[in-house]
């Protein structure tokens, strides 16, 4: 798989406040975004897969509503990780 434990628990470590810290919004963020990079990077070579097609979407969305509550609640934060992911907005 793609996601291992430790992928993930190094993912939390560089971007939320600990490997444990599965809650922190700038961790659910990267973690989305990552998901995200490599379902696109599987429907390239899988055009017809619609049901990644779908479940892209709903990271998508739940990515930007977390992004949405992170502006709402603290812009810096907000600032800091569209800069650390590269994420245009």
């Amino acid at each position: 798989m793609y996601l291992t434990t430790e992928k993930k628990s190094e993912i939390f470590a560089k971007h939320g406040k600990s490997a444990t810290d599965t809650g922190s919004a700038e961790g659910q963020v990267a973690l989305f975004t990552f998901r995200i990079n490599h379902l696109s990077q599987h429907l390239k070579a899988n055009r017809h897969d619609f049901n990644t097609e779908r479940s892209l979407v709903k990271l998508v969305g739940k990515r930007k509503s977390l992004l949405d509550y992170l502006k709402k609640k603290d812009i810096n934060r907000y600032r800091a990780i569209i800069a650390e992911l590269g994420l245009r907005k």
